[in-house]
């Protein structure tokens, strides 16, 4: 079972490294945070807990009293809007709600305010330049370096996505941690990861049939890719599988075509 821990104390701050290698995800808690330590720390550790978790390839949540004046107003704060966005500059793969959409007046407001802050934030940022600083942080294992390479390709060469066969959904977090300026689908053959993988950044999970080799799944995951309109024929893709197929950590191809 996939488990989120949330950073709330300052035993956990500490331990943070050891932490973020057993969980599958990190939680920034910073109303707790802000109890368990001084108020001034907050924005520091918040920035250092998601630095940490980018170099590693982790997804981080940054939470708590993000929109809180929503709670009881239509309009949040323009330092609630500025902390929304510092969240987003810094890395964070998601940005949640709480108190806003569980006991307040306007959780549609809410919501839409946070998306169309991200999606402003973001048209603003230097990919290619956050995606080689990234590389700055690179391991020798074999399919991180997969990963890194298609994110390379794809700040070089002009490609509609990076499409990743995956089962586990390992491949789709590693090349989400670069932060390549095209979008990553996620085909996955677990209809479980499929899921998972909505909270990596930049990543749009979609089911696919397993096949009985590699050339199949290629087919498959480009195929999905069209039926849900993520890309369309003519378009120029990177592809990455494995060889074989269905073994999570074999991921050893990346193959460049062209959707017919």
């Amino acid at each position: 079972v996939p488990i989120i821990a949330k950073i709330e104390r300052p035993e956990a701050v500490k331990n943070l490294a050891a932490i973020a290698e057993a969980y599958d995800g990190i939680m920034v808690a910073r109303g707790d945070l802000g109890i368990e330590l001084p108020i001034d720390e907050v924005p520091v550790i918040q920035k250092n807990i998601i630095r940490h978790c980018n170099r590693i390839g982790k997804p981080v949540i940054t939470a708590t009293q993000m929109l809180d004046s929503m709670i009881s107003n239509p309009r949040p704060t323009r330092a609630e809007v500025t902390d929304v966005a510092n969240a987003i500059i810094d890395g964070t793969d998601a940005t949640m709600l709480s108190g806003e959409t569980a006991v307040g007046q306007f959780p549609v407001e809410a919501v839409r305010i946070m998306d169309a802050v991200a999606k402003r934030i973001e048209k603003s940022l230097d990919f290619k330049t956050i995606c080689s600083d990234r590389m700055e942080y690179s391991t020798s294992d074999v399919t991180e370096a997969i990963g890194e390479a298609a994110a390379k390709l794809a700040c070089d060469i002009n490609v509609a996505a990076i499409i990743t066969c995956t089962f586990g959904g390992t491949t789709a977090r590693l090349v989400s941690k670069y932060r390549p300026e095209v979008r990553i689908i996620a085909a996955a053959s677990n209809e479980e990861t499929a899921r998972r993988l909505t909270l990596s950044w930049g990543v749009t999970p979609v089911y696919v049939e397993m096949a009985k080799d590699t050339d199949g799944l290629i087919r498959n995951a480009v195929e999905a890719s069209v039926d849900a309109k993520l890309v369309k024929k003519g378009d120029t893709v990177l592809v990455i599988a494995g060889v074989p197929v269905g073994v999570p950590g074999n991921t050893s191809l990346i193959r460049v075509l062209k959707v017919e």
